[in-house]
């Protein structure tokens, strides 16, 4: 069983098996908002957002949905993603301090990514073991957000108490791809999810209007001048990044 983890401010949930394609085409649009009993601070570029969907092709460049040092855009195409960052400023900072890297680019990469749909099977697995996490499909349970119906689903994770953290996503099975991996597998697409940040802190994002149409297949492009470094390089740049960081830090 996989145990979570984080894609930014993100949520992570998965689906059962590959349906038919939806051939949704347009724009779904949302906003972000502070909803817990503290109020947040909501940057200006993080309080909009939207994700441009052509089927099972996805792309964003929206905070909110990017996770990663430097993460600026990323583009989903059925079970592949490939997502674009810039450390330049990061590493023009730190190269200027003395640092060295055996990475030797200017910061701005792409990284890729494939899964397969077992990848998410097993999540949907009733598991109450600490640090696991499950999906429940709500049967019978819908209400209307921008227009769209809106399913239930909720996510089971239970601590070292054995207390269930339960996070409630609203998603359209109409939109979107049947196993979304840029939601960590949903069957389309999320129009409303709370996110809990601890201490009373919380961000909702609300879909707030889907335009149909209005994209083409130039939308869905990865921007140039970036370079796609393997696996083993970027943990290797990661790593030393991190070494480098702390050293400043603890001086």
């Amino acid at each position: 069983m996989k145990k979570v983890f984080v894609l930014a401010a993100a949520v992570l949930l998965c689906a059962t098996g590959l349906q038919a394609q939806n051939t949704f085409k347009g724009i779904v649009k949302y906003k972000v908002a502070s909803t817990g009993t503290v109020a947040m601070q909501i940057p200006d570029e993080v309080a909009v957002a939207e994700i441009k969907v052509s089927g099972n092709d996805l792309y964003t460049k929206s905070p909110i949905f990017l996770g990663g040092m430097g993460a600026e855009c990323i583009v989903v195409n059925n079970l592949k993603s490939s997502s674009c960052m810039n450390l330049s400023q990061l590493l023009g900072y730190l190269r200027s301090q003395g640092s060295e890297f055996t990475y030797e680019g200017d910061g701005k990469i792409i990284v890729k990514s494939e899964s397969k749909p077992e990848d998410f099977d097993s999540l949907s697995i009733v598991d109450t073991e600490p640090g696991h996490f499950y999906y429940e499909y709500v049967d019978g349970e819908t209400k209307t957000i921008a227009g769209q119906t809106a399913y239930k689903m909720v996510r089971h994770m239970y601590d070292e108490d054995g207390q269930d953290h339960q996070m409630v996503m609203w998603y359209s099975k109409e939109i979107g791809p049947q196993i979304n991996i840029l939601f960590g597998g949903i069957k389309g697409m999320p129009l409303e999810c709370t996110i809990e940040q601890g201490e009373g802190k919380a961000i909702t994002y609300t879909a707030t209007e889907v335009v149909k149409g209005k994209v083409k297949e130039a939308d869905f492009l990865l921007p140039a001048g970036y370079e796609t470094l393997s696996d083993d390089d970027l943990t290797e740049l990661f790593t030393q990044l991190q070494e480098e960081i702390d050293l400043l830090q603890g001086e």
